[in-house]
């Protein structure tokens, strides 16, 4: 009952989250990797120990390679992206990175992606988080089609929509600071764990709003009339401890990652890592209040008819 009485308090958190990440996103903007951009990945790893950053670099600039990235992958490893290279480069580029032979260097990945690939790729990208929000939009509204007071079941679907609206906008927020300052790029890893957080939020959700359906048929067979805010409150505290377990243990198995897994994965488990803790957080503290706030307005809609 906290919760749904200091909406207020919440709707502003929230309010504050939605509008740092949208602005963020607008002034950094998100660094898209060569998955959507198109251009070059490549893995290299130096057996006998990586020369540092600069040794690299300044072998990859007398050469004439521009717009490249280097980043540290592992103990031996480096992973470096760049536009789409030529023949010339291409052919080159293993003695560039062994630096005219005076240390082993093996390529262990080289992918190119044509610009044709890239922008089909984030094409579907924005199809395929649209698509899962439409269908989460309309999975809520048949589930919960046999309620239809004192919320329809419409409503119950647009809030759901709402929250992962904001369970989308923060973790791009979040990752186009990170591009900024640290480098990140978004993937198409990146937008698998948006999906994944999609699914997870939305579950909590679902499992808030059952509860809320439950006690709402409790009531009617019991004769028990009680405001609504009082029973969306009490099922928002049926469900918290719940909630809130289930999140700490995905959490800690996604900071394991973070810390002890690949270096390919590393972003990802940030990007879910945040995402989770929005999702947990707007499940909680927003889809149950703005609930409430909805019924007060129909409320108020049929009292002036």
């Amino acid at each position: 009952m906290i919760i749904v009485k200091n909406r207020i308090l919440f709707f502003c958190i929230t309010g504050a989250l939605v509008l740092a990440s949208i602005v963020s996103t607008l002034v950094f903007g998100l660094k898209l990797s060569t998955d959507f951009t198109g251009g070059t990945l490549v893995e290299v790893t130096y057996p006998n120990g990586r020369p540092s950053v600069s040794d690299v670099s300044s072998a990859l600039d007398q050469v004439g390679f521009k717009g490249y990235s280097l980043r540290a992958a592992g103990d031996k490893d480096y992973i470096m992206r760049s536009p789409e290279l030529s023949a010339d480069q291409r052919t080159a580029l293993p003695l560039v990175l062994s630096m005219g032979s005076t240390t082993e260097a093996n390529i262990t990945q080289y992918t190119q992606v044509g610009p044709t690939i890239g922008t089909e790729l984030r094409r579907k990208a924005f199809i395929s988080i649209s698509f899962v929000l439409l269908c989460i939009l309309l999975f809520i509204a048949f589930a919960f089609r046999k309620v239809s007071q004192p919320v329809s079941s419409w409503v119950y679907g647009l809030i759901a929509l709402v929250t992962l609206l904001h369970d989308v906008i923060v973790p791009v927020g979040f990752f186009a600071a990170l591009g900024h300052f640290a480098g990140a790029e978004v993937d198409t890893l990146f937008v698998t764990a948006v999906l994944t957080v999609l699914g997870f939020s939305v579950h909590d959700t679902i499992v808030v709003f059952d509860r809320v359906r439950e006690n709402l048929a409790i009531n009617k067979e019991r004769g028990r009339k009680e405001p609504f805010e009082e029973t969306a409150g009490r099922a928002l505290n049926q469900t918290f401890v719940r909630s809130v377990n289930t999140s700490l243990t995905v959490l800690l198995t996604l900071l394991i990652l973070f810390f002890f897994g690949p270096a390919s994965t590393h972003w990802f488990a940030l990007t879910l890592l945040v995402g989770i803790i929005a999702g947990t957080y707007s499940s909680i503290a927003l889809a149950t209040p703005l609930l409430v706030v909805s019924e007060r307005w129909f409320a108020k809609q049929t009292k002036k008819k």
